[in-house]
């Protein structure tokens, strides 16, 4: 009986332990396979999400520029051999550049997508993908500014990016379409192009030292599928300067002939040309009345600024001599000016004020003579009849005293006059365009001793009328001088020249004979004079 039992209770023990192991087989069977459920809908899309993440974190492992192609290659490292895969991209168009790196990442996935799975894995593969790729779609977040740079200076385009990802940023020239760098690499060879980005929302294109090639379209890029980009525009000023081949240098022109000015400018924008006097005095414009000739009248016109790359002088007068300054500007600093000198040649004209000057012996007399000449004269003073020219000394103190580029002033102060003193002075002007000379007749006169200063005459408006006849005369004839001595130089040979009866000279200047000169013992002397003779010829009888 007590067999019997302990068989029973061995029996329901072994009975119990195989359920339980059988149970625990079971049990744990079932954990495998519920496991296995879990990881292979699991794991493989982490696994996605890491090839994913590291895929676009680094897509280009290597840059590589062929003539006109860029080749990216890349990988997508993974424990697993067919997770591992290497490309090269050879885009034949810089817009779709994105897209193919874009599509081959997909050809990528779709490699990924032939692992081993359970039911249901591609679907959650493409659940995953449109979730979080939806969720975290890049876009712009400003407008790229548009740029306008002096030639020479830096300019730099900035593109607002946010939610990037792990996409990526590039900068392409757009109608070059020469990529220009892709996220951190600078693909063009150009050395004054840089990127520098900020928290992956800010990217950067620097350009040093900008030159006219650079100007144009520049576009950043996210290679998303569609293809996203913006635009900006960067324009080079050009200060301005002048072609020195199309540009005029200093001019010479006879009096009366005309004279044509040019001034070419470039830059960017298009320069702006004016004319200016440098001494401030307006410019002269003389333009034909219609259907007159070219010698006849003219309508003139004072300007104190013209403009244009031209400028044309017509019938010009020695008071048109000078600088005259061609200033080009087009808002780019700095403006750039050129002089040009005008030189108006003339023979020399000597203008004397006083042609009679009397003073008292033991003063100081002072002679003038003014002299136009262009290229500038030689001026001198001599005295009849012996012809030697007069240099500073005790008693002579020769002076010239230049008032204009073609006027100058003539002055012979003579000191402690003396009897030796009297006679007739010439001042002469030579050029190589002709020679002049003027007299001036110095008498004695009866007065107290003090200096002798005659009335200053300035040079005559260009304004008045000046009409010349024949000057010419032989120096052997001893004719009187005239009252108003204006006279003109000679081409090619020298003489003497006084103006003769058919003379007219702007103003007519009357005598000017200085207060100290008394005319009443002349008079006197001539009425005494024919008593004396009468007298001498009584007395030999």
């Amino acid at each position: 009986m007590e067999l019997s039992t302990s068989s029973s209770i061995a029996h329901a023990f072994c009975t119990l332990g195989i359920y339980l192991v059988g149970e625990a087989i079971y049990t744990f069977h079932l954990i495998l396979r519920i496991s296995r459920v879990i990881l292979n809908a699991i794991v493989p899309v982490a696994l996605l999400f890491i090839t994913q993440l590291r895929n676009n974190l680094k897509i280009c492992e290597k840059y590589e520029k062929v003539k006109e192609d860029v080749f990216c290659t890349y990988r997508t490292a993974h424990a697993s051999p067919r997770l591992a895969e290497s490309r090269s991209i050879q885009p034949s168009d810089v817009y779709s550049f994105s897209h193919k790196v874009h599509s081959a990442r997909r050809r990528i996935d779709v490699a990924v997508e032939k692992l081993p799975a359970v039911r249901g894995m591609q679907m959650a593969y493409v659940f995953f993908t449109n979730v979080v790729r939806g969720a975290f779609q890049p876009e712009f977040s400003g407008p790229i500014t548009n740029l306008t740079v002096p030639l020479g200076r830096d300019a730099t385009f900035t593109c607002l990016v946010k939610h990037l990802g792990g996409y990526r940023v590039g900068w392409v020239k757009a109608d070059t379409k020469a990529i220009q760098a892709i996220h951190d690499h600078v693909i063009t060879h150009n050395q004054r192009v840089s990127v520098s980005h900020s928290d992956h929302s800010i990217w950067n294109l620097h350009i040093k030292g900008v030159q006219k090639e650079d100007g144009g379209l520049y576009m950043c890029q996210i290679n998303t599928d569609p293809m996203k980009s913006q635009t900006g525009m960067l324009s080079i000023v050009v200060p301005p300067d002048f072609d020195p081949e199309a540009t005029s240098s200093d001019m010479m022109v006879g009096e009366g002939g005309q004279v044509k000015l040019t001034c070419r400018a470039r830059g960017v924008p298009e320069p702006r040309v004016s004319w200016r006097r440098e001494d401030g005095k307006p410019i002269i414009i003389r333009e034909p009345f219609a259907g007159s000739a070219p010698n006849q009248k003219s309508h003139v016109v004072h300007q104190s600024e013209f403009l244009g790359e031209e400028l044309k002088l017509t019938k010009i007068s020695r008071n048109e001599m000078g600088v005259y300054l061609c200033i080009a500007s087009n808002g780019v600093p700095p403006a750039v000016s050129k002089r040009i000198y005008i030189n108006v040649h003339f023979p020399p004209v000597i203008q004397v004020p006083n042609q009679l000057v009397g003073a008292p012996l033991g003063t100081d007399v002072v002679l003038e003579c003014f002299v136009e000449a262009s290229p500038m004269s030689i001026n001198y003073w001599v005295k009849d009849p012996k012809g030697a020219m007069i240099i500073s000394s005790v008693r002579h103190d020769v002076q010239t005293v230049t008032k204009s580029p073609f006027e100058v002033r003539m002055i012979l102060t003579i000191r402690n006059l003396q009897k030796n003193d009297v006679g007739t002075y010439r001042c002469a002007a030579k050029n190589s365009l002709g020679e002049v000379e003027s007299s001036i007749r110095l008498y004695e006169i009866s007065g107290p001793a003090k200096t002798q200063t005659p009335v200053l005459t300035l040079f005559y408006d260009e304004e008045d009328e000046v009409v010349f006849g024949s000057a010419e005369m032989d120096k052997t004839e001893n004719k009187p001088l005239a009252v108003d001595n204006t006279v003109h130089g000679h081409m090619g040979y020298p003489s003497l020249a006084t103006p003769s009866s058919t003379i007219r000279v702007g103003k007519k200047r009357p005598i000017n004979v200085s207060s100290g000169a008394d005319p009443y013992p002349r008079r006197l002397f001539v009425l005494i004079s024919p008593l004396m003779s009468l007298l001498i010829v009584c007395r030999r009888w």
